[in-house]
């Protein structure tokens, strides 16, 4: 049973007890297209499901291109893939209240993947790609929005859904639109799944992701060793003193992740790629990491006969947690008790495109979808009467933001 309220605005969430059904077969129905990042046709039909289900909120839909993304490939040379399309919709851009939701259509499982259906771990689980991330988060979105369509507060916000198609692989291509968006809206809410306890991500460390190719001669390994430069050495010393920098600044962790290069065992090898994630807690440490960096690369290039470069950049900011997002959520863990549920906040070192509205200056919360856990695996997993519950709690918080009679503390929209 879900948990019930005796608020004004019972009539409304008791509704979206009688959504479960649907909510849990449209989860499924998406589960089951495969919407890998790079696989734009299976993004598109995802997108294309949603527009069907999102029909009844009656909103003015666009759909919007997004540019390709940008890859280096084991040869170091940059590759340009597509995409598939990003989807906006938008009601009533001039009430004084803008709210904008966010949810990806993209999922880490390539087309090719063993991971493509669903299966009932129990009950209550259901197992299946991005039945967490975040495709029953878009289904609790869309019902929690449908429900302030159906109450009488709606007319007091506006809002925007933007539904984007690489936030998996970093929002590369529709970060723009994010930013867009903030010019607009007062405050974000994003769909990623809850920590398996219900509770929110709060603040969450910036991100960034780096590829680096190292060029060296190639020689026969046994006539004219002393004439080869071994490219696959230099990419180890880079690597060697790139690990060594964790530790040595508070919060900020590198990882390589990644190392190819090299051929046969005779030949000394004249190319090597290696990528690398770091992730950081405050914006400045970004310029910490790329002196440091700087300088290895530096000491490398020096050297007779070989050459290293860095492609890359931080994509995501740190989200540090200003007054009036923690005001937010304090209002969400307040509607949750209203519910029956004791909700917190806690920091986390993931990122999202909560970061991204964040760095514009919108408030946002953005762990408002499922309970599950597992994701970016096959063992990925969905507490399926989380489906209603979290529903309800976005939609009693549309409701109390429609009421308020105090909303000072919000961003400032330009609504350009």
């Amino acid at each position: 049973m879900a948990p019930q309220t005796d608020s004004e605005f019972s009539t409304w969430l008791d509704w979206i007890d009688d959504q479960y059904d649907v909510m849990l077969a449209r989860t499924i129905e998406l589960s089951h297209i495969n919407s890998g990042s790079f696989n734009p046709e299976g993004v598109n039909a995802v997108g294309a499901k949603l527009m069907e289900y999102a029909q009844v909120l009656n909103a003015k839909v666009e759909i919007i291109p997004v540019a390709p993304f940008k890859h280096i490939d084991n040869q170091g040379v940059e590759q340009q893939l597509p995409m598939g399309s990003a989807i906006r919709l938008t009601k009533r851009p001039d009430a004084e209240l803008q709210i904008f939701f966010c949810g990806h259509l993209d999922t880490v499982f390539p087309i090719d993947s063993d991971f493509q259906t669903t299966t009932w771990l129990d009950d209550e689980t259901l197992n299946g790609p991005g039945v967490a991330d975040l495709k029953g988060g878009l289904i609790v979105m869309l019902k929690a929005i449908e429900a302030l369509e159906r109450s009488p507060y709606a007319d007091k916000i506006g809002w925007e859904i933007l539904f984007n198609p690489d936030e998996e692989i970093g929002s590369q291509g529709s970060a723009p639109l994010i930013a867009e968006a903030a010019t607009r809206v007062n405050l974000g809410l994003i769909y990623e799944p809850s920590f398996p306890d219900g509770n929110f991500a709060g603040a969450r460390k910036g991100s960034g992701n780096f590829s680096v190719i190292s060029r060296g001669k190639a020689a026969h390994a046994g006539r004219e060793h002393h004439v080869g430069r071994n490219a696959v050495r230099a990419m180890c010393d880079f690597i060697s003193a790139l690990d060594d920098l964790n530790g040595q600044r508070q919060g900020v962790t590198i990882n390589p992740a990644l190392v190819e290069g090299g051929g046969a065992n005779n030949i000394v090898p004249d190319l090597c790629l290696s990528r690398f994630n770091i992730r950081l807690e405050q914006p400045e440490d970004e310029q910490w990491c790329l002196d440091k960096i700087q300088v290895i690369l530096d000491e490398i290039n020096q050297r007779d006969g070989l050459s290293i470069e860095m492609h890359g950049h931080f994509g995501r900011k740190p989200k540090v947690l200003s007054a009036a997002n923690e005001k937010l959520f304090r209002l969400a863990c307040d509607c949750g008790a209203e519910l029956g549920l004791d909700l917190t906040w806690l920091p986390t070192g993931g990122c999202c495109d909560g970061n991204n509205l964040a760095e514009a200056g919108i408030p946002n919360i953005d762990t408002l979808g499922v309970q599950g856990g597992k994701i970016h695996s096959s063992d990925e997993f969905l507490k399926v009467k989380s489906l209603t519950v979290r529903a309800k709690l976005s939609a009693l918080l549309l409701m109390k933001l429609a009421t308020s009679d105090d909303l000072s503390w919000l961003a400032k929209a330009d609504k350009k």
